[in-house]
């Protein structure tokens, strides 16, 4: 089983490896639900850990809607993330009647180059799943969908996660799934959904607030039970 872990600063990103992330998610703001982070920030932390640390690459927390000015910044923070260590991105546009938004897709995927693709939280905010997985499956580049298989957190949404893994099992990307989990509800949830990689932010913070330090012991006890199981 592979843990990702949030991390939004270098401090984190130490304490998640050094307590058993297999890989961080690295964003900034946190609370609007993840920001692409400074340069400056994404080169100390790659510099610093040994896991793969994929970037968020989100402009501003309005809308997953790009306009051509977002996709300008988006194109040149993913050019200069391939100057760094990074293993990865993370993306999702939409179109604004809430599809994934191909067009820009196409343009992202074309700048990626070396770096591992996941898509985002924004897959949440489409109300066909299974369609937007079926244009997804269509770019190889995509490794894994991030998602709690809708809006309700994903602990909620047991039934909805298990058909898309089921469906990942014939080809297409992984399914990552985040939000709302618990180290203290996670076996039932990988019995129940099948998944094979889970994504954890607040839950493993102190006070289980997203602004909170990531609580060593607390994320080292998760690590131990997840890389149990078979």
């Amino acid at each position: 089983m592979l843990l990702e872990v949030i991390a939004t600063t270098l401090q984190d990103a130490v304490v998640a490896e050094e307590c058993g992330a297999d890989r961080i998610e690295l964003i900034t703001a946190i609370t609007e639900g993840g920001l692409t982070p400074s340069i400056g920030l994404i080169e100390r932390v790659t510099q610093s850990v040994k896991i793969p640390v994929n970037v968020m690459i989100r402009p501003h927390s309005r809308t997953f809607v790009t306009d051509q000015a977002d996709l300008d910044t988006m194109l040149e923070d993913i050019t200069r993330i391939q100057d760094t260590n990074a293993a990865g991105v993370v993306l999702g546009p939409l179109t604004p009647d809430g599809h994934v938004d191909e067009e820009v897709l196409k343009q992202l995927l074309a700048a990626v180059g070396r770096l591992d693709v996941t898509y985002h939280r924004a897959f949440d905010e489409i109300s066909d799943q299974m369609a937007a997985y079926e244009v997804l499956a269509r770019y190889p580049q995509i490794s894994r969908i991030l998602t709690s298989g809708g809006t309700a957190p994903a602990p909620q949404s047991v039934p909805e996660i298990h058909r898309l893994v089921e469906r990942s099992k014939q080809g297409g990307p992984r399914i990552l799934a985040g939000y709302g989990l618990t180290p203290e509800g996670i076996i039932p949830f990988i019995e129940g959904t099948g998944v094979e990689e889970v994504h954890f932010g607040s839950s493993i913070r102190e006070g289980r607030q997203g602004l909170g330090l990531i609580d060593g012991p607390r994320l080292r006890e998760l690590a131990d039970v997840l890389h149990r199981v078979k």
